[in-house]
């Protein structure tokens, strides 16, 4: 079992930053691959970025390449999401998970969601 803890979420204007946390626990969460997620108002949850338990690879969907970086820090068992250049599109619920890779049916833990509302 792992389990995953988001923080970090609030609301901000268009162009501002912010940086989201997931902490982790759980005896393989080291040894997992991590990906963040985000549910829009009204739509379907989508992915946003991934990384090797490692941290050696990461991927991101094309509408955040560029502006968001995926990291992580295996010793404080916590994985980060920063965003830079935060436009009101990024405005969604935030899911942090491990398991998988891309897709999302391939993650088999999920957190709570915290919530990231960007707008004028």
């Amino acid at each position: 079992q792992v389990q995953l803890r988001e923080s970090g979420g609030g609301s901000v204007q268009p162009g501002d930053s912010l940086r989201l946390s997931c902490a982790f626990s759980g005896r393989t969460s080291s040894r997992e691959n991590m990906g963040w997620f985000r549910r829009p108002p009204g739509k379907d949850r989508e992915f946003v970025a991934s990384i090797y338990w490692n941290g050696s690879r990461a991927y991101y969907a094309d509408s955040v390449k560029g502006r968001f970086t995926i990291s992580r820090v295996n010793a404080e068992n916590t994985v980060y999401l920063e965003m830079n250049s935060l436009k009101p599109e990024d405005t969604a619920v935030y899911y942090c998970a491990a398991g998988g890779w891309i897709n999302i049916k391939s993650y088999s833990y999920w957190g709570q969601g915290t919530q990231v509302t960007v707008s004028s």
